[in-house]
């Protein structure tokens, strides 16, 4: 038993309702991918074009000309493992999820935590 109601006035999340010049109310439809649609793509795209596999995907944000991610690769395995080389990449994507560019921003052995940096906690 469902306690929500279908009005005229609800929308899903994929489609919106908008006024046109004339007052007509039409559906527009959002293409755009979806968060996780756009997660997995850059994860796949930047294992294709570097040949590392994306361990985690650590930040990820909307931006004004698309998606921003932060991706844990591992860059170089060694024995034992918390001495293999893991590397953070900055991805950008456009809007629909097109990988447009992406660069390292770290690099460190998988066993090390961050030192504190001052001011930080």
């Amino acid at each position: 038993m469902s306690n929500t109601k279908s009005t005229p006035n609800s929308h899903d999340s994929e489609n919106q309702s908008k006024k046109d010049e004339e007052g007509t109310e039409s559906t527009v439809t959002d293409d755009r991918p979806k968060p996780i649609e756009v997660l997995r793509s850059a994860r796949s795209q930047l294992a294709e074009l570097t040949g590392m596999e994306a361990e985690t995907v650590s930040s990820f944000e909307q931006t004004p000309d698309g998606w921003s991610l932060e991706v844990e690769v591992l860059e170089l395995a060694r024995v034992p493992d918390t001495m293999s080389l893991m590397a953070t990449y900055q991805v950008d994507l456009d809007r629909d999820g097109a990988l447009t560019g992406y660069r390292r921003v770290r690099r460190y052995e998988r066993g090390r935590s961050d030192t504190r940096r001052p001011g930080g906690r």
